[in-house]
């Protein structure tokens, strides 16, 4: 070896030593990932907890594991109902949960869940729509002011549309409906209430032993692969479809505002990205879980799977008008939201009527219903 072929070695040699000596205390120096500890409103079992799952996942993925969201099942630090007021309050940093919950303390709450009936006819996307090009989202924002809370929410999933439910013994129309007892929650109770159903308001995973025990006659939860999770499927089987209580609903995750304001605007963009990619991964993941479930259901476990009645689906929008007529007479801010989202239904709704075939049409050609 020469000289300048020694001296050349050397130099890289240095080079090598000094470029580890650099690197090792950067490696070291990373900071630890940021953790969130998030609460949700379900059953660790329910396809609604998975879809936080999935949201988890899909943060810790985009914020290359600098921002972790630790996701616990409903009832691990506050009750399923309760989650709100612990992410205003920091018992929790967040929740995964739907904005029907608080109706008890705004009714406009219902309205960001797009619910009941699908505000004015809005499906899923409609009410995104609402959300990004009407308004809707610095209305959500004005929602927590209004009820003074310390929260900011995106929306996450669409648990919809729902069945109108389990029943002990089959229904033919209304007059079935008086005087049964019902699990319903949020609005929907109070509209099936004053359709004459004694309603019972609890989480889901007490459905199951209630009906069992006979405390209950009939219970709505979701439908396909959700009800057979929780074992209604085994319980009862009378299972009508579909309900107009969720036809359209949207299920969202929350940060506590103080929590959120402490990530950095990277970390920010990473949830919002990661909310509407879970909105789209897991809307297309239940749908097939859900023709799973419903032929499972049939052919396995002998349910009925049967058509709801008209006339109950009729009546209960008509009883939400009244109730929505009767909150935006006393409720200034239900009004505004309410008006905002019919302003925005009005051009929307029409028009995807007129453009969009009736689902049935190419369903009946192609797999026509068996007699």
């Amino acid at each position: 070896m020469t000289t300048r072929s020694i001296a050349v070695t050397a130099v890289a040699a240095a080079a090598l030593v000094c470029g580890m000596a650099t690197s090792a205390p950067t490696l070291a120096q990373q900071p630890a990932p940021k953790v969130i500890k998030v609460q949700s409103s379900f059953p660790a079992t329910s396809t609604a907890h998975d879809a936080g799952k999935m949201f988890a996942d899909r943060v810790d993925k985009l914020t290359g594991g600098a921002l972790r969201i630790e996701l616990h099942p409903g009832g691990t630090f506050v009750p399923p109902f309760e989650v709100l007021d612990a992410s205003s309050k920091k018992v929790i940093d967040g929740a995964v949960s739907i904005d029907y919950y608080w109706v008890g303390k705004n009714k406009a709450a219902t309205l960001f869940s797009n619910t009941p009936a699908g505000i004015v006819g809005m499906d899923h996307f409609d009410f995104l729509g609402w959300m990004q090009e009407g308004g809707g989202t610095a209305l959500y924002d004005e929602l927590w002011k209004e009820m003074k809370l310390n929260v900011i929410a995106f929306p996450l999933y669409a648990p919809s549309p729902q069945a109108l439910g389990w029943f002990r013994k089959p229904i033919e129309g209304l007059a079935q409906f008086k005087g049964i007892k019902c699990r319903q929650t949020g609005i929907s109770a109070e509209i099936y209430a004053r359709m004459g159903m004694s309603v019972v308001n609890m989480p889901g995973g007490e459905i199951a032993p209630a009906a069992e025990r006979g405390a209950i006659d009939c219970a709505e939860w979701v439908g396909g692969i959700e009800d057979v999770r929780l074992g209604l499927h085994l319980i009862w089987k009378n299972h009508y479809t579909p309900g107009m209580h969720e036809s359209g609903s949207i299920a969202n995750v929350m940060f506590n505002r103080d929590v959120w304001n402490g990530l950095t605007p990277q970390q920010q963009e990473a949830i919002k990205s990661a909310a509407v990619e879970v909105f789209v991964r897991w809307g297309v993941w239940i749908q097939k879980l859900n023709a799973e479930a419903i032929q499972e259901m049939q052919e396995k476990h002998g349910v009925k799977i049967l058509p709801t009645p008209p006339e109950i689906n009729i009546e209960f929008m008509k009883a939400w008008d009244l109730i929505a007529a009767e909150e935006s007479a006393k409720n200034p801010f239900f009004k505004k939201v309410y008006d905002s989202q019919k302003a925005y239904a009005a051009k929307v709704v029409p028009a995807k009527r007129f453009m969009f075939p009736p689902y049935t049409l190419g369903a009946d050609h192609y797999f026509p219903p068996k007699k």
